[in-house]
């Protein structure tokens, strides 16, 4: 069995080195796909550069994405419906994922993929057999830097499954982090509801915003729920510091509806660098600006 590891590209250069690093040893591909438009629709020029990782150049399947969703709502219908801005930003990021089966053309029926944002690595060496169909990776979650935990909600970020279990990437990414007995028929019906489910409790680490304020602000901008984020009116200043103070400013758990979801207050916590991934450990020095 070979592991294709499946993930898209914005600018984490930093993040996608380590990304590479860990994985290195399990992985056999590496699949990064990139848009040359943002989830907002913005132009954008490419920043993933194969040369830039050259002790895993000859394992990356790098996927240029050069046109739009053929089927976007027109800045017309987003004017009558501002609700189609985020559809929009959906179908671009599906159709992210879509292209991802273009990286695994030579993958067997049983080889292992794995769908993540590149900031949700998981923890492989965690799993001592492969004889689920289906996997879910219950990561650790960290904000702003690597030892800056979030602590508030367990983040079910990778999945995984076996090829010939793969309806379509989309699907994946949206598996239901429950496990359905045998005797709900529904489960035959659906793509994001499991029986042959495996959920890794110690399943690896989310690094989420290790940026800059001003990277998090262009981040946000520009990312799927782009339209919330533009009426939160939240600055750079108003992020930096958040970052100083390893304050969240963003509800995870609250109703979608909720325009002051993005005015949180949530305290990050120190926790024990052992719970960090080996490699990053051992190569402190290298990431040190990233540390509190």
């Amino acid at each position: 069995m070979r592991i294709f590891d499946c993930t898209t590209f914005y600018n984490e250069k930093m993040i996608m080195d380590l990304r590479f690093n860990i994985l290195n040893e399990f992985v056999d591909k590496f699949v990064v796909v990139e848009s040359i438009y943002s989830h907002s629709g913005k132009k954008k020029k490419l920043n993933f550069d194969i040369n830039d990782y050259p002790k895993f150049k000859d394992k990356i399947n790098y996927i240029i994405i050069d046109h739009e969703p053929s089927d976007l709502f027109s800045d017309d219908e987003i004017s009558k419906n501002y609700h189609y801005k985020r559809i929009n930003s959906i179908k671009r990021i599906n159709q992210s994922y879509d292209y991802m089966k273009e990286g695994i053309l030579e993958a067997s029926d049983n080889d292992l993929i794995i769908l993540s944002d590149n900031d949700e690595i998981p923890n492989l060496s965690s799993i001592s057999s492969f004889n689920n169909d289906f996997y879910i990776f219950e990561q650790l979650f960290f904000y702003y830097k690597f030892n800056y935990l979030y602590d508030r909600i367990k983040w079910y970020g990778s999945k995984a499954c076996k090829k010939k279990k793969l309806t379509n990437f989309s699907s994946l990414r949206n598996l239901k982090n429950k496990k359905y007995p045998f005797w709900r028929i529904d489960t035959f019906f659906s793509n994001i509801k499991k029986m042959n489910l495996k959920i890794i409790s110690n399943g690896g680490w989310h690094f989420t915003n290790l940026k800059t304020a001003e990277d998090i602000f262009d981040k946000f901008i520009n990312f799927g729920h782009h339209d919330e984020f533009e009426i939160s009116n939240l600055t750079i200043s108003d992020i930096k510091k958040n970052i100083e103070n390893g304050i969240v400013f963003y509800d995870h758990l609250a109703d979608k509806k909720n325009q002051n979801k993005w005015n949180y207050n949530y305290q990050l916590k120190l926790i024990d660098e052992k719970k960090l991934p080996y490699y990053l450990i051992k190569n402190k020095d290298k990431y040190l600006y990233w540390f509190k």
